[in-house]
């Protein structure tokens, strides 16, 4: 396989989360994708909700050869987020879920994240679909393996308003700290915001297509969405869920399904009412050089395609 055909090799920083878990199946299912590794965070549920959520998920998937180590349970200031409000207790609530099939690694999520970088033959993308504390300590503890990271592409923020406060989205608002140090590292960054994420929606059609499948992945899939939906529907009033993180994998897997800006991006970290806002300079009014890529269009339709398409055929290999 040429060097231009080489799956790409990725560690999914992640918060399992009924949009995580979907980005896990695309991330697994995909031949462009070499899932290195699979590191949690506190989030959508507790650190131990989301480590088991992500061993289940990866049981489910059949992708227990990946390691999953467990990461931070708070903030860098020591606050614990949670958006238990949206995904429920467990972070993963609706269908019944098969029990965890191989074990945790042992190091934690720093640790593998590095032995990862250390060990690659080639640059690896770092993908962060919750708070980004690991990442961050990772460049905090290890500022040699920021040579090794290709990009860090991260959902969070947007380019409008918030979710989890009206100015802040969840992720951004759950440690703003550790945003900084990532956006401020060097590393080539791409910002997937809630811009973006909420032209993805799972919409009744979506669903449907889903329930089709005649597999196991297809059905937990659609349950799965109608308890995302009914939490998004109570919460800010959608007719659908919009399903952010896979749209991470997806920029990776097909490019052309998003449109990209360059601007300055900065995160807001002292506001009383605005901690956690991203900003966005798509006009250029500080005058500061671009430091990000940041998402602005979907190809609804294709972004569908692809992640249904994935989903089906994960569902068919089992």
């Amino acid at each position: 396989m040429s060097e231009k055909l080489a799956p790409i090799p990725i560690i999914l920083d992640c918060d399992p989360g009924h949009d995580d878990a979907i980005a896990i199946l695309l991330a697994v299912q995909s031949p462009r994708i070499d899932l290195r590794a699979v590191t949690t965070t506190f989030g959508n549920c507790s650190i131990e909700d989301a480590t088991r959520n992500a061993l289940r998920i990866l049981t489910l998937a059949g992708a227990t050869n990946i390691p999953v180590a467990r990461g931070a349970a708070g903030s860098l200031a020591g606050l614990s987020e949670l958006g238990n409000y949206v995904h429920g207790p467990s972070g993963l609530d609706g269908p019944e879920m098969p029990e965890p099939g191989f074990r945790l690694s042992e190091k934690s999520a720093v640790e593998l994240m590095h032995l990862v970088l250390e060990s690659s033959d080639r640059p690896v993308t770092i993908v962060a679909t919750g708070p980004i504390t690991n990442v961050a300590t990772l460049i905090q503890n290890h500022p040699e393996a920021v040579a090794k990271v290709a990009e860090i592409v991260f959902m969070g923020g947007s380019t409008e308003r918030g979710n989890h406060t009206p100015t802040a989205e969840f992720n951004t608002y759950a440690d703003p700290e550790a945003l900084d140090i990532v956006i401020t590292s060097g590393i080539p960054i791409r910002m997937v915001g809630l811009n973006l994420t909420h032209q993805a929606l799972a919409t009744p059609e979506v669903v449907a297509r889903m329930q089709a499948m005649r597999h196991s992945i297809g059905r937990i899939c659609g349950e799965w969405m109608g308890f995302f939906g009914s939490s998004y529907h109570a919460v800010w009033n959608f007719d659908s869920p919009p399903v952010h993180d896979p749209c991470t994998i997806a920029a990776l897997i097909k490019p052309e399904l998003i449109t990209w800006q360059e601007c300055f991006l900065a995160v807001e970290t002292k506001g009383e009412w605005t901690r956690g806002t991203t900003v966005v300079d798509l006009h250029k009014r500080y005058r500061k050089s671009p430091n990000a890529s940041v998402a602005m269009k979907l190809d609804t339709a294709g972004y569908w395609d692809l992640v249904l398409g994935a989903m089906d055929e994960l569902g068919r290999r089992q």
